[in-house]
């Protein structure tokens, strides 16, 4: 029996033995730690801009008269806006932009008083139009390459039109004025451009935008008490917007997810 126990003791010995002798020739396990995946997290950012307005010409009229030869001139505006910025891909904001007054000037056909010596003419019609505009904007960023960001987007809103400094010149030298007005209109603009990132948190944006304001309008008169009372028409009033601004972006660093050490052999 003595003998059956010491066998059994010699090959548990035998046994412990191997295994470690075999765990010694295994090679020493490398921990690694994977590097942490950045994801993209959204953010809040404030934006200024400054601009120059290129208008078309507008179609200006009084009642059943058209005027002639109508030209709007280019002015200026300034904007701010807060936005958020969803993904890589997908921002939207909130903005509000002032338009400096932009002179609207058009010719208006006029009977033989109005020339003088019995010659009918045109009378030169002028006005100040200036524009507040509130628009809901959305953009994709198409893609960033060296910290540059070309975009396209797209904004609804409205505006608010004032006319004022209404004037009319006849060539036999009659000057006068009419009353100026506003109004609200649904406005609505298509944007394309790029922003550069000078920091993590500072961006500037250059970009063009047409915007699309709709109409604006005197109030009603009549002239000279020979015609019904009728407002001036200064309809289709678009611009082509070029802009240039800054972005600042709150928290706009990356956040990270753990990842699970791994063990290596």
């Amino acid at each position: 029996m003595s003998s059956h126990i010491k066998k059994l003791c010699l090959a548990g010995v035998a046994m412990i033995v191997s295994s470690a002798v075999h765990a010694a020739d295994m090679p020493i396990p490398v921990i690694e730690h994977v590097p942490q995946v950045p994801v993209v997290t959204g953010g809040w950012y404030l934006r200024g801009d400054i601009g120059y307005k290129v208008y078309q010409s507008p179609s200006v009229a009084y009642g059943p008269t058209s005027f002639s030869n109508e030209k709007m001139n280019n002015t200026g505006m300034i904007g701010v806006g807060v936005g958020y910025r969803f993904s890589d891909y997908l921002r939207g904001d909130l903005t509000l932009d002032y338009e400096f007054p932009a002179k609207v000037t058009g010719y208006a056909p006029c009977a033989a008083p109005c020339g003088g010596a019995g010659v009918g003419g045109f009378s030169t019609e002028t006005a100040d139009i200036d524009v507040l505009t509130m628009l809901v904007n959305g953009y994709i960023d198409i893609g960033t390459w060296g910290g540059f960001t070309p975009y396209v987007g797209a904004g609804i809103g409205t505006s608010y039109v004032t006319t004022s400094n209404i004037k009319f010149a006849n060539p036999n030298g009659v000057s006068g004025s009419y009353p100026g007005d506003s109004t609200w209109n649904f406005s609505w603009a298509l944007m394309a451009g790029g922003s550069y990132a000078v920091t993590p948190n500072w961006s500037i944006d250059a970009g063009y935008r047409y915007l699309n304001i709709g109409n604006a309008y005197s109030q009603s008169f009549s002239t000279g008490g020979a015609n019904p009372s009728y407002k001036i028409r200064y309809e289709d009033l678009a611009a082509h917007e070029f802009r240039v601004g800054m972005r600042y972006t709150f928290n706009s660093g990356p956040s990270f997810i753990e990842e699970p050490i791994v063990t290596r052999y």
